[in-house]
């Protein structure tokens, strides 16, 4: 794909500025702010990390007793940001949000480390936790349940998908005169627009 192509699709556009900041960021260039809106109308928002992007959406995966999980049950909308200062750049994402398939959950589940697919078991995520004792042990039961054999995604541990309605491509640029390009999905394709900084 050339450039001037890769210009007008936001996912092309959007694999080349990633794969820049995995070159140049010091550390999670896949990590993005991920904004929920709970039942209760309040905006949320926190750090999690990108675990596959493609034509369908972005995908992230989350142990499905959290807040964001809530969250996404109640009000089934997100928004990501990406910024990355090593490149002065930033991407903004939003969209509805649909879980993905069991499959997918599964295959991502068994990619990860093995200690990593332990700790999904052992937290709680979003509940009250009377010390970091009681983490380490709740580890530590699993690590023994699972010392042999393999580890099976646990059924409240899964992942959902942002499917954008609208990209954002924000370049900084002297004088506060960034660039801003917004790529809007409509039923035949994306519509383009460059806006004021």
């Amino acid at each position: 794909m050339s450039h001037n192509q890769a210009k007008q699709d936001p996912i092309k556009l959007f694999e080349d500025w990633l794969s820049d900041a995995e070159k140049s960021e010091p550390n999670d260039p896949t990590a993005m702010t991920l904004a929920t809106v709970n039942a209760d109308g309040m905006p949320q928002a926190r750090m999690v990390l990108l675990k596959g992007a493609d034509e369908n959406g972005f995908v992230f995966y989350t142990n499905l007793g959290s807040a964001k999980a809530d969250d996404l049950s109640h009000n089934p909308v997100a928004a990501l940001v990406f910024h990355w200062k090593s490149l002065r750049k930033q991407v903004r994402i939003s969209g509805p949000v649909e879980p993905v398939s069991e499959a997918e959950a599964d295959e991502y589940f068994a990619s990860r480390a093995r200690d990593s697919r332990i700790g999904a078991w052992a937290s709680k995520q979003s509940q009250p936790l009377e010390g970091m004792f009681e983490l380490e042990a709740r580890v530590a039961k699993f690590a023994v349940k699972y010392a042999v054999g393999d580890i099976p995604r646990p059924e409240f541990w899964s992942g959902f998908r942002v499917k954008p309605k609208t990209i954002e491509f924000w370049t900084d640029r002297k004088f506060r005169l960034h660039e801003r390009e917004v790529f809007n999905k409509t039923d035949d394709g994306w519509n383009i627009q460059r806006i004021y900084p």
